[in-house]
Protein backbone atom coordinates (compact mmCIF):
# COMPACT_ATOMS: atom_id res chain seq x y z
CA UNK A 1 0.00 0.00 0.00
CA UNK A 2 2.00 3.14 1.01
CA UNK A 3 5.83 2.01 2.65
CA UNK A 4 8.16 4.57 1.91
CA UNK A 5 12.02 4.34 2.06
CA UNK A 6 14.29 7.40 1.52
CA UNK A 7 17.85 6.71 1.38
CA UNK A 8 20.42 8.98 2.07
CA UNK A 9 18.44 11.13 -0.32
CA UNK A 10 20.01 14.76 -1.38
CA UNK A 11 18.82 17.35 -3.92
CA UNK A 12 21.24 20.45 -5.09
CA UNK A 13 19.62 23.49 -7.67
CA UNK A 14 22.69 25.19 -9.58
CA UNK A 15 23.03 28.53 -9.67
CA UNK A 16 24.09 31.19 -12.61
CA UNK A 17 27.19 31.82 -11.10
CA UNK A 18 27.89 27.58 -10.96
CA UNK A 19 27.17 27.05 -7.45
CA UNK A 20 24.82 25.34 -6.05
CA UNK A 21 21.81 24.94 -3.26
CA UNK A 22 22.06 22.02 -1.28
CA UNK A 23 18.06 21.97 -0.46
CA UNK A 24 18.45 18.83 1.16
CA UNK A 25 21.27 16.35 1.81
CA UNK A 26 22.20 12.84 3.62
CA UNK A 27 17.90 12.38 4.29
CA UNK A 28 16.75 8.50 5.25
CA UNK A 29 13.61 8.04 6.45
CA UNK A 30 11.48 5.01 6.80
CA UNK A 31 7.63 5.66 6.58
CA UNK A 32 5.14 2.73 7.08
CA UNK A 33 2.09 1.82 5.41
CA UNK A 34 -0.97 3.94 7.19
CA UNK A 35 1.41 6.24 8.98
CA UNK A 36 0.47 9.98 9.80
CA UNK A 37 3.59 11.69 9.56
CA UNK A 38 4.27 15.39 10.00
CA UNK A 39 7.23 17.39 8.13
CA UNK A 40 8.14 20.75 10.45
CA UNK A 41 10.96 22.55 10.25
CA UNK A 42 12.07 26.37 8.97
CA UNK A 43 11.40 27.83 5.90
CA UNK A 44 13.97 26.79 3.31
CA UNK A 45 15.30 23.71 5.15
CA UNK A 46 13.24 21.59 2.09
CA UNK A 47 10.28 19.61 3.69
CA UNK A 48 8.41 21.01 -0.17
CA UNK A 49 11.26 19.40 -2.15
CA UNK A 50 11.26 15.77 -0.39
CA UNK A 51 7.47 16.32 -0.93
CA UNK A 52 7.99 16.47 -4.91
CA UNK A 53 10.83 14.12 -4.89
CA UNK A 54 8.08 11.35 -3.09
CA UNK A 55 5.58 13.05 -5.66
CA UNK A 56 8.18 12.37 -8.83
CA UNK A 57 7.63 15.56 -9.58
CA UNK A 58 11.99 16.55 -9.05
CA UNK A 59 14.13 14.21 -9.20
CA UNK A 60 16.92 13.68 -7.08
CA UNK A 61 20.63 14.65 -6.90
CA UNK A 62 21.32 11.71 -4.75
CA UNK A 63 19.76 8.43 -3.09
CA UNK A 64 16.51 7.13 -4.16
CA UNK A 65 13.18 7.20 -3.15
CA UNK A 66 11.14 3.58 -2.47
CA UNK A 67 7.03 3.73 -2.64
CA UNK A 68 5.87 0.06 -1.82
CA UNK A 69 9.69 -1.39 -2.96
CA UNK A 70 9.35 0.47 -6.43
CA UNK A 71 11.96 3.33 -7.24
CA UNK A 72 9.85 6.63 -7.97
CA UNK A 73 10.62 7.79 -11.35
CA UNK A 74 8.24 10.31 -11.97
CA UNK A 75 4.03 10.68 -11.13
CA UNK A 76 1.84 7.89 -10.16
CA UNK A 77 -2.03 8.35 -9.44
CA UNK A 78 -1.16 6.07 -6.02
CA UNK A 79 0.94 9.26 -4.90
CA UNK A 80 -1.40 12.24 -4.72
CA UNK A 81 -0.27 15.84 -3.71
CA UNK A 82 -2.00 18.49 -2.67
CA UNK A 83 0.00 22.17 -2.95
CA UNK A 84 0.25 25.20 -1.39
CA UNK A 85 -0.96 26.93 -3.81
CA UNK A 86 -4.33 25.81 -5.16
CA UNK A 87 -3.32 24.50 -9.11
CA UNK A 88 -6.98 23.75 -10.42
CA UNK A 89 -8.11 24.10 -14.31
CA UNK A 90 -10.06 27.93 -14.32
CA UNK A 91 -12.22 26.56 -16.87
CA UNK A 92 -13.63 23.29 -14.96
CA UNK A 93 -16.46 24.21 -12.48
CA UNK A 94 -15.93 22.50 -8.95
CA UNK A 95 -17.62 19.21 -9.56
CA UNK A 96 -15.26 19.00 -12.90
CA UNK A 97 -11.98 20.04 -11.22
CA UNK A 98 -12.78 17.49 -8.17
CA UNK A 99 -13.37 14.66 -11.00
CA UNK A 100 -10.62 14.62 -12.99
CA UNK A 101 -8.47 12.60 -11.26
CA UNK A 102 -11.27 10.04 -11.36
CA UNK A 103 -11.99 10.39 -15.22
CA UNK A 104 -8.61 10.04 -16.22
CA UNK A 105 -8.72 6.15 -14.75
CA UNK A 106 -11.69 5.59 -17.01
CA UNK A 107 -14.63 5.74 -14.01
CA UNK A 108 -18.08 5.99 -15.48
CA UNK A 109 -19.37 9.68 -15.24
CA UNK A 110 -22.51 9.04 -12.79
CA UNK A 111 -19.36 7.22 -10.40
CA UNK A 112 -17.25 10.03 -10.83
CA UNK A 113 -19.60 13.04 -9.89
CA UNK A 114 -20.99 10.83 -6.66
CA UNK A 115 -17.31 10.57 -5.61
CA UNK A 116 -16.64 13.75 -6.36
CA UNK A 117 -19.81 15.23 -4.78
CA UNK A 118 -19.33 12.84 -1.78
CA UNK A 119 -15.93 15.10 -0.78
CA UNK A 120 -17.54 18.59 -1.92
CA UNK A 121 -19.78 17.53 0.83
CA UNK A 122 -16.67 16.62 3.11
CA UNK A 123 -15.14 20.19 2.64
CA UNK A 124 -18.19 22.30 3.16
CA UNK A 125 -18.36 23.38 -0.68
CA UNK A 126 -21.65 21.86 -1.66
CA UNK A 127 -23.70 24.88 -2.64
CA UNK A 128 -20.60 25.95 -4.79
CA UNK A 129 -20.21 22.86 -6.47
CA UNK A 130 -21.12 24.26 -10.31
CA UNK A 131 -19.04 27.56 -9.37
CA UNK A 132 -15.48 28.51 -11.62
CA UNK A 133 -12.44 28.59 -9.53
CA UNK A 134 -12.16 32.39 -10.11
CA UNK A 135 -15.87 32.76 -8.38
CA UNK A 136 -14.24 31.29 -5.19
CA UNK A 137 -12.31 32.71 -2.52
CA UNK A 138 -8.20 31.66 -1.86
CA UNK A 139 -9.20 29.81 0.80
CA UNK A 140 -12.01 27.73 -0.78
CA UNK A 141 -10.12 26.79 -3.84
CA UNK A 142 -7.88 25.13 -1.51
CA UNK A 143 -9.97 23.18 -0.25
CA UNK A 144 -11.47 21.92 -3.85
CA UNK A 145 -7.62 21.31 -4.65
CA UNK A 146 -8.29 19.02 -0.91
CA UNK A 147 -11.13 17.38 -2.42
CA UNK A 148 -9.55 16.74 -5.91
CA UNK A 149 -7.03 14.79 -4.32
CA UNK A 150 -9.04 13.14 -1.62
CA UNK A 151 -11.37 11.98 -4.46
CA UNK A 152 -8.54 9.87 -6.15
CA UNK A 153 -8.31 7.75 -2.98
CA UNK A 154 -4.34 7.67 -3.03
CA UNK A 155 -2.28 5.02 -1.23
CA UNK A 156 0.52 7.96 -0.13
CA UNK A 157 -1.46 11.47 0.35
CA UNK A 158 1.30 14.44 0.02
CA UNK A 159 0.30 17.23 1.88
CA UNK A 160 2.28 20.72 1.64
CA UNK A 161 0.76 23.11 4.21
CA UNK A 162 -2.93 22.53 2.90
CA UNK A 163 -4.78 24.19 5.44
CA UNK A 164 -2.26 27.63 5.20
CA UNK A 165 -4.87 29.45 3.55
CA UNK A 166 -7.83 28.54 5.39
CA UNK A 167 -9.66 30.62 8.49
CA UNK A 168 -9.20 29.15 11.45
CA UNK A 169 -12.49 27.69 11.96
CA UNK A 170 -12.38 26.23 8.65
CA UNK A 171 -9.05 24.41 9.40
CA UNK A 172 -9.81 23.28 12.43
CA UNK A 173 -12.98 21.25 11.09
CA UNK A 174 -10.61 20.09 7.87
CA UNK A 175 -8.15 18.83 10.63
CA UNK A 176 -10.82 17.24 12.41
CA UNK A 177 -12.47 15.80 9.04
CA UNK A 178 -8.76 14.96 7.79
CA UNK A 179 -7.84 12.60 10.35
CA UNK A 180 -12.02 11.21 10.17
CA UNK A 181 -10.87 9.91 6.69
CA UNK A 182 -7.71 9.07 7.16
CA UNK A 183 -8.50 6.19 10.31
CA UNK A 184 -11.13 4.98 7.81
CA UNK A 185 -9.03 4.92 5.01
CA UNK A 186 -5.64 4.03 6.67
CA UNK A 187 -3.88 5.96 3.77
CA UNK A 188 -0.16 6.98 4.50
CA UNK A 189 -0.45 10.57 4.76
CA UNK A 190 2.80 12.97 4.58
CA UNK A 191 1.93 16.42 5.86
CA UNK A 192 4.29 19.53 6.06
CA UNK A 193 3.56 22.53 8.69
CA UNK A 194 4.73 24.83 10.19
CA UNK A 195 2.54 24.79 13.13
CA UNK A 196 3.97 22.56 15.87
CA UNK A 197 0.35 22.50 17.24
CA UNK A 198 -0.82 21.16 13.96
CA UNK A 199 1.69 18.41 14.02
CA UNK A 200 1.14 17.29 17.29
CA UNK A 201 -2.53 17.21 16.76
CA UNK A 202 -2.54 15.01 13.56
CA UNK A 203 0.67 12.83 13.38
CA UNK A 204 1.72 9.56 14.74
CA UNK A 205 4.91 11.10 14.33
CA UNK A 206 6.90 14.18 13.92
CA UNK A 207 9.96 14.89 11.87
CA UNK A 208 12.09 18.12 12.28
CA UNK A 209 14.28 18.49 9.13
Amino acid sequence: MGDVSIQNLGKAFPKEDGAVTQALEGVTLQIQDEEFICLVGPSGCGKTTLLRIIAGLETPSAGNVMVDGHAVTGPDPKRGMVFQEYSLFPWRRVIDNVAFGLEMKGFKKDECRRTADHYIDMVGLSQFRDAYPYELSGGMRQRVAIARALANDPDVLLMDEPFGALDAQTRNRMQKELLSLWKETRQTIIFVTHSVDEAVYLADRIIVL
